[in-house]
Formats: structure tokens, C-alpha cells, sequence
């Protein structure tokens, strides 16, 4: 079987470095990424992926990266369940197993049109 995810977007947030319980750092960010193609509009959309990062991974992405960066992610889907109010709900996830730091937003470049 086969589950593998590479992806290329922006940081929506800058990166926040957590600990769990055990003291394993992690990360959770969203990546922002544009559709290469137009809707019926003509716009091209974009998909907000969230995805997790642990370790010396997470701490170096927290460190060096901030909002509006790009970014290149390997990974794999992961389903997470929990509730909520009391009902079942499930997310998709990519569980990152490598982060490329592409690129640093510009100091004069504007935000990102998310």
C-alpha cells in the first residue's frame, strides 16, 4: 500500500511550537494551496491543508519559518477522530515527514490573497 502527499504552499499562521504530556514537541499548521486551474468565475481557488509536525522537525519550522512563507511538504494522510458537542467528527491531516523551507515572504511583498 501507498500513502504518500508532497505539496508546495504558504504558511496561513506562523508556526506555534507545543508539547504533549510525554514532552514530544509538535506543530500544527495549515499550508495554503492554490489549484491550478480557474473556477467558473475565472479565480483560482485555494485548499487550506492542515498539517502536523513533530519533533526537531517542528522546532525547526517554528524557528526559521513564519506566516506567508513557502514551504514544500512530504507526508502522509491521516484521519483523526474526536468529538465535539458530543458528535463524532473526523478531520484529514498530513502527517509531515519532511519540511523544505523554500522561501521567506518578502518584507515588501504583499499578503497573501488567502
Amino acid at each position: 500500500m501507498l500513502n504518500q502527499v508532497m505539496m508546495v504552499g504558504r504558511l496561513t499562521a506562523d508556526p506555534e511550537l507545543q508539547e504533549t504530556e510525554n514532552e514530544n514537541k509538535y506543530s500544527k499548521l495549515t499550508l495554503a494551496v492554490p489549484r491550478n486551474y480557474k473556477n467558473e468565475n475565472g479565480e483560482y481557488e485555494t485548499d487550506f491543508i492542515p498539517v502536523d509536525i513533530w519533533n526537531s522537525m517542528a522546532e525547526n519550522t517554528t524557528e526559521y519559518c513564519k506566516k506567508g512563507d513557502l514551504v514544500g511538504v512530504r507526508g502522509r494522510l491521516k484521519m483523526d477522530s474526536y468529538e465535539k458537542d458530543g458528535e463524532h467528527r473526523s478531520i484529514l491531516k498530513v502527517q509531515a515527514d519532511r519540511i523544505t523551507f523554500l522561501s521567506s515572504k518578502a518584507k515588501n511583498e504583499p499578503e497573501p490573497a488567502l
